[in-house]
């Protein structure tokens, strides 16, 4: 996996697309950017022009609060009737009555030049009278509900004292709110109360979107108005003094508001956030969609490399692969491309036929010289153990054992007899094996009661074919090195077969009880140098080694190891060949 990964990396596909991306990847996120910020300066410039509209209007709400306050302040420093009314246990008394109507006459009157506030009022503690000055449009409903909250607020000095007394404090009556200031002479108190909604008449008229609206929000962060629409937007009033919020959770809406200088509450409006966005120009909302618009570029301009270029260079990276397998018959087929491409295929196409032409020559010629040198190498074989034979006659001579040299030479006759006709490239396994057991008969002869030998082959193996005298070589190295007149020597060839897989293999393993092979030879071996010296000693495991290398390549297989009880072992694996491969043909190469 991680290697495909590596090759899908070196891709052309994948190198023009990350072309592409890194060039329009910073447009986008540019033009993304410069979306996000003019949003951002339209938000901020809409939030700066409402903050100066609620910062206006809440100056004004300030102001009639004032006003009404200035009224109340100056009213209980000038009236006298008020030491009246302070008065304990007064309250049935004449004088007491004219102060009351003197004050209940002039709040009455008052109150009409006071546009923001619903009433007046003045509560006498000492004598618990309680009566107010209220404008026309109220019912008598409402200047209870008044009186009643407004005595009970009243009788618990210490929160009147708190909040009501000191700025103006909001209350709720029922499902409306109002806003309740007081002033305190002695045990008397003179106050204005005013409705939230009688405030937010002159907002009302401004157009704040659709869905917007301005409304007074208690300290508590709750809506003095609008309570349904506030809960089903999901709008959280901000607690921070931020210039600005967004808030809502099904629409966004953007928060402007104003804390009130005279009370516990503010102004605060809600524009819902389409209605600012519509006010940006055309190209910037088109901005929104560029994007989008780069990203179906992007994948048409894909689609055409893809088409044009990518397609083109695949057809021909596959008869390249196909060409690289051994298939020189692979083309790449016709099909319309632009005027480069055709001309690429089409000489590639002719070249791959010249090639094929050329290696069909060069192989001809090769194979002529491989026929050539595997003769040349079978020659050098016989003229050796040629050699080590009249060196055997002659001992046997010497010892005057003439009937032993009578059996060796109608053994050297079969011997020769196999060798005359060895210049096969392929003999039966069964023909090696015996050529093999009639050569160790022989040096049996030569050696007696010092070598012994066993050989033992599956018979399913009889008839694989393999090369001529790759037993004997290593069975005859073995004689000249391992046997000895000190003490007797046994050689054991083993051939087995696992025809039953795939691919068929053929293990030859040649072992004797020696002293093994000398820990400098084996190395040599193992690492397979040549222990070919000037008197031309050990060719003959070089000679089984080259032809192996003609005849099956890197399929065959030569292991030399030193036993763990003693001896030398020589483990020999072949591939099974059928008889198509078992000649030098043109259809199938000698080397791979």
């Amino acid at each position: 996996m991680r290697f495909a990964n590596k090759e899908l990396f070196k891709t052309l596909r994948f190198r023009i697309g990350l072309a592409f991306v890194a060039v329009c990847t910073p447009l986008m996120a540019l033009m993304v950017y410069n979306s996000v910020y003019a949003g951002n300066v339209v938000r901020e410039q809409v939030a700066q022009s409402t903050q100066n509209l609620v910062s206006l209007y809440m100056g004004q709400i300030d102001r009639s609060l004032e006003e009404a306050d200035e009224y109340l302040y100056q009213m209980a420093a000038q009236e006298t009737d008020f030491v009246i009314l302070d008065q304990p246990d007064s309250y049935y008394s004449l004088r007491y009555q004219e102060a009351k109507i003197r004050l209940s006459n002039k709040i009455s009157a008052d109150i009409n030049y006071y546009k923001t506030a619903d009433m007046f009022f003045v509560y006498s503690d000492n004598n618990d009278d309680f009566f107010v000055g209220p404008k026309n449009d109220q019912t008598f409903e409402q200047r209870d509900q008044a009186r009643i909250l407004l005595t009970g607020l009243l009788k618990h000095r210490d929160k009147a004292d708190t909040r009501c007394i000191q700025s103006w404090c909001v209350q709720r009556v029922q499902n409306g709110y109002f806003l309740l200031h007081a002033v305190k002479v002695g045990n008397v108190y003179a106050g204005a109360w005013v409705n939230a909604k009688r405030l937010m008449i002159p907002l009302n008229l401004i157009d704040f979107g659709d869905t917007g609206l301005a409304v007074l929000v208690t300290s508590e962060q709750e809506p003095m108005d609008h309570n349904d629409f506030v809960r089903d937007k999901g709008i959280k009033f901000a607690q921070d003094e931020a210039p600005f919020s967004i808030t809502g959770n099904k629409e966004a809406y953007l928060e402007v508001g104003e804390p009130s200088a005279k009370g516990e509450f503010r102004l605060v409006t809600l524009i819902p956030e389409k209605a600012i966005m519509e006010k940006l120009p055309i190209f910037q909302r088109i901005v929104l969609l560029v994007p989008i618009g780069f990203v179906f570029i992007l994948l048409l301009l894909l689609f055409l490399v893809r088409k044009h270029i990518l397609r083109p260079i695949y057809r021909m990276l596959t008869a390249m692969r196909r060409i690289k397998e051994g298939h020189w018959d692979a083309q790449i087929p016709h099909y319309p491309a632009s005027g480069e491409f055709e001309v690429m295929n089409a000489t590639f196409n002719e070249m791959v036929s010249q090639i094929q032409t050329l290696k069909i020559s060069v192989y001809e010629e090769q194979l002529n010289h491989q026929r050539a040198e595997l003769k040349h190498l079978q020659l050098q074989i016989n003229p050796h153990f040629f050699l080590n034979s009249l060196n055997i006659i002659y001992h046997l001579a010497q010892a005057r054992k003439y009937e032993l040299i009578k059996e060796m030479s109608l053994s050297l006759v079969e011997y020769f007899r196999y060798m005359f006709r060895s210049n096969l490239s392929f003999v039966p396994l069964s023909d090696e094996i015996r050529h093999t057991c009639n050569y160790l008969t022989i040096q049996k002869m030569r050696f007696p009661g010092h070598l012994t030998y066993e050989v033992a082959a599956e018979p399913a193996t009889d008839l694989v074919p393999v090369p001529p005298l790759i037993m004997q070589t290593f069975v005859e190295n073995t004689i000249k090195h391992a046997v000895t007149m000190d003490e007797p020597i046994h050689i054991r060839v083993t051939v087995t077969a696992n025809a039953a897989k795939e691919p068929e293999r053929l293990f030859i393993r040649i072992e004797d009880t020696g002293k093994g092979f000398p820990p400098a030879v084996l190395s040599q071996l193992q690492s397979d140098q040549d222990l070919i010296n000037e008197k031309g000693e050990n060719i003959g495991i070089w000679n089984v080694r080259r032809r192996l290398e003609l005849l099956y390549s890197s399929r065959a297989v030569i292991v030399f190891s030193n036993g763990k009880d003693g001896g030398a072992t020589v483990d020999i694996t072949l591939p099974i060949m059928n008889k198509e491969q078992q000649s030098f043909d043109k259809t199938k190469p000698l080397l791979e």
